[in-house]
């Protein structure tokens, strides 16, 4: 089942698209984006795909899942009013998944999207663990992520600082230029 902001539930659909969405989802390896490019030309086409992607993120296979999470994730860039109804999917189960690439998914997703004050807790909750992953591009997202909560929620701001400074004092270069950009970007 895939709920969606309003709370009602749907059962999963066995439709021509959802089936044709899944082929261009699977196969590959993990660096492999399969036919994510397609299946989000194919959503663009029919905006009532979005459901059926959104269901897709609940696969048994983690990388149709992942890949069914980035669509969603770029499609929410173009049409966040398209993605909304199911952005709970973002704070639901997967964002606890333990493959770092669902992970990166989740947290680039999490500020595009209005969240009621307890969604936005679980939201912000995710970031501020997902700050502290072994994986520099969950890590880098996810702090970019936490600042852009921080630039409406300021009591966010110390967290924020707390994570530059760190980042500011590792030896990765792109969590030092993640911070640079950061810092300029709330002035701070």
């Amino acid at each position: 089942m895939v709920k969606n902001d309003v709370g009602s539930s749907r059962t999963r659909k066995d439709s021509r698209g959802s089936r044709r969405l899944r082929k261009l989802l699977t196969g590959g390896d993990r660096r492999s984006i399969a036919g994510a490019n397609e299946a989000l030309a194919l959503v663009h086409a029919n905006a009532e795909l979005v459901s059926e992607l959104a269901t897709l993120v609940e696969d048994n296979d983690w990388l149709v899942s992942e890949r069914a999470l980035d669509v969603l994730e770029k499609l929410a860039h173009e049409r966040p009013d398209w993605v909304a109804p199911f952005k709970n999917v973002f704070i639901g189960e997967v964002a606890d998944s333990d493959k770092w690439e669902i992970r990166l998914q989740v947290v680039r997703a999490l500020p595009l999207f209005g969240w009621s004050t307890a969604a936005r807790r679980r939201a912000v909750a995710i970031l501020c663990r997902d700050v502290g992953h072994s994986q520099t591009f969950v890590k880098a997202w996810a702090l970019d992520s936490l600042a852009r909560f921080a630039e409406q929620q300021r009591d966010l701001i110390p967290v924020v600082r707390h994570w530059l400074v760190r980042f500011e004092n590792s030896e990765s270069k792109a969590l030092i230029a993640r911070a640079r950009h950061i810092r300029a970007r709330l002035s701070i």
